[in-house]
C-alpha cells in the first residue's frame, strides 16, 4: 500500500528556496511513476512535475520552468521538488501523487496523494 508523506513545506520571503520532500511510507514505491501538484485558495488543484522511475523522462509545467527541479531516490522511496526563485504566487498546499494513468497533467489521473504540505511566499 503506498502511503505517501510530505515534508518541507514553510514560509520563505520571495526570491528564497524551499525543497519539498515526499517519502512512500508504505514502502512500496515499485516502478511508479511520481508527480507534484499544487492547490492555492479557491482554485483547482495544478500540475507542477512530474518523473518517471528511473527518473529518464521529466515534465514540468511552464510556470516552474528553470526554477524548480523534482528528483527522486528510489532506494530512499523518496521523491524531491527543488525550489528556487520563489514568487507569492508559488504560495499553494504541495502535494506529492503516484501511479498515473492518461493525462498526466490531470490531477484525476492519479491513483496515490499524500495530504499535502503548505508553501507560503511573502512579497
Amino acid at each position: 500500500q503506498v502511503q505517501l508523506v510530505e515534508s518541507g513545506g514553510g514560509l520563505v520571503q520571495a526570491g528564497g528556496s524551499l525543497r519539498l520532500s515526499c517519502a512512500d511510507s508504505g514502502r512500496t514505491f515499485n516502478n511508479y511513476p511520481m508527480g507534484w501538484f499544487r492547490q492555492a485558495p479557491g482554485k483547482e488543484r495544478e500540475f507542477v512535475a512530474s518523473i518517471t522511475w528511473t527518473g529518464g523522462t521529466i515534465f514540468y509545467d511552464d510556470s516552474v520552468k528553470g526554477r524548480f527541479t523534482i528528483s527522486r531516490d528510489n532506494a530512499e522511496n523518496t521523491v524531491y521538488l527543488q525550489m528556487n526563485s520563489l514568487r507569492p504566487e508559488d504560495t499553494a498546499v504541495y502535494y506529492c501523487a503516484a501511479d498515473p494513468e492518461g493525462d498526466w497533467k490531470l490531477s484525476t489521473d492519479w491513483g496515490y496523494w499524500g495530504q499535502g504540505t503548505q508553501v507560503t511566499v511573502s512579497s
